[in-house]
């Protein structure tokens, strides 16, 4: 157990990394996979990222109206599918029949939505490691937040598990009440009064937050309250090099063709 699986108070926190030589995870993490390079939350991009190098994915998940968890990044469906209107509204089978890559370009026309269980098993059969953001619609928070924590609780069986981070606070809460051994991070754009505390209930092994919100003080600051650090998205050298300087352990990117995986 390293100095991150503890809580302020120094006790165990839930759903403690159990590895040996610290944070399991890489330094470098594909943005929605690799979402400029395919079509971002699809397989295609997976694939694309790991054939530069990336062995951990950030990604989407979100819930169809009849409870099925698939990766889709928008409220709505206009601007990365053929579909129109908002996700939540649509079953899963309709869902499954849209086109989730002639957007990107006419090589990936037909590219479906995938399922978190078709992701995760896609991950497993190559040792890929995975950051899944809870992305709950307006009002589904607590309902998205446990149906994703049930499947990477009864899908995922590799070491590490996958870091689960989210806006959503209620979201967070309800995946933790599901999969408690499934290791969190709290997602923000800067870090608010209270960060501290709500972290720490949340059971959270690290804050994710915009790259603008890392100095010396915040770093400090949260590597001393026994969090560790990720930021997003990291897409210049300038800014890489003063993330790296301030030790943060984690950099996500969409230049996954730039950027060493």
């Amino acid at each position: 157990m390293t100095p991150g699986d503890r809580s302020p108070s120094g006790e165990a926190r839930p759903g403690v990394l159990e590895t040996r030589g610290g944070w399991p995870y890489p330094r470098w993490i594909a943005h929605r996979g690799a979402g400029l390079l395919a079509p971002e939350n699809t397989i295609a991009a997976f694939r694309a990222g790991a054939a530069n190098g990336f062995r951990m994915f950030e990604c989407d998940a979100r819930l169809s109206a009849d409870g099925e968890v698939f990766l889709l990044h928008d409220d709505l469906l206009e601007r990365t599918t053929d579909g129109h209107g908002a996700a939540v509204e649509f079953d899963w089978a309709a869902l499954s029949r849209l086109d989730a890559g002639s957007w990107h370009g006419p090589g990936y026309a037909g590219e479906r939505l995938p399922t978190l269980a078709g992701v995760i098993q896609e991950c497993e059969a190559h040792g890929w490691m995975l950051n899944v953001e809870i992305k709950p619609a307006p009002g589904d928070e607590e309902r998205t937040g446990r149906r994703v924590g049930e499947v990477l609780r009864a899908q995922w069986r590799s070491a590490p598990p996958p870091l689960l981070s989210s806006f959503s606070l209620p979201a967070l809460a309800a995946a933790a009440s599901a999969a408690p051994g499934v290791p969190r991070a709290l997602l923000c754009e800067r870090l608010v009064p209270g960060w501290r505390s709500c972290a720490a209930r949340l059971g959270c092994v690290a804050i994710v937050a915009a790259q603008a919100a890392w100095n010396e003080e915040t770093a400090k600051a949260v590597a001393e309250a026994g969090f560790r650090r990720l930021a997003y998205t990291v897409n210049t050298d300038a800014e890489a090099a003063r993330l790296a300087a301030l030790g943060l352990e984690g950099l996500i990117t969409d230049r996954v063709d730039h950027f060493p995986g």
